[in-house]
């Protein structure tokens, strides 16, 4: 995240961080579209994880820092995706 470290008290938040900090970096590394869709799928799925805690709690600002960072995470995947496919209706329609 830009190199600044997120604090947020959650064991939980800080493993699926450092998952999600390296898809993210796989997909600023990727080359073309279809490759960052793959990766957005995989930032998505672990978004929803984290979005699924069983342990939410809505009075803790820990918890809504983390579910605010985890819907952001999977609305950033959403639109890698949704870009991929605009790009597949796109080149279907040229042929």
């Amino acid at each position: 995240m830009c190199g600044k470290e997120i604090n947020i008290d959650c064991l939980k938040f800080q493993e699926q961080e450092q998952i999600m900090q390296g898809i993210i970096d796989r997909i600023n590394q990727a080359k073309d579209v279809r490759e960052k869709a793959r990766f957005a799928q995989e930032l998505h799925q672990e978004a929803e994880e984290i979005l699924s805690c069983p342990l939410f709690d809505s009075k803790s600002l820990d918890c809504n820092n983390c579910n605010f960072i985890a819907n952001l995470r999977k609305k950033t995947a959403n639109l890698i995706i949704k870009v991929k496919q605009k790009e597949g209706s796109l080149w279907k329609s040229k042929k």
